[in-house]
């Protein structure tokens, strides 16, 4: 009985710590994600001769990228303007 009690302490303590450890790990796999679109949109504005104010869409991007990038949170990426960063719509900081 004490040593399911002792367990159940220490799986009560060390859940918060892995529930921050997920949050943290998706948010940088996100921030990861906007680098690599940015850096692509960067590119395909350089190559196309494209002006600031140009948005492109996704199937600009495609030749850039190895494979477009998922959320890890379920959110979905917006491109906006080559001036511009894409974000994300999800709920936690995931912007740059």
């Amino acid at each position: 009985m004490i040593v399911v009690l002792i367990l159940g302490i220490l799986v009560g303590a060390a859940t918060p710590s892995f529930l921050r450890a997920r949050q943290s790990s998706q948010t940088k796999m996100c921030l990861s994600n906007l680098y690599e679109l940015d850096a692509a949109t960067d590119q395909w504005a350089m190559e196309h001769m494209k002006v600031g104010t140009d948005v492109p869409v996704r199937a600009d991007l495609q030749p850039y990228l190895k494979s477009w990038p998922t959320c890890p949170s379920g959110g979905v990426y917006v491109l906006h303007s080559v001036d511009e960063a894409p974000t994300c719509t999800s709920g936690g900081s995931h912007s740059f």
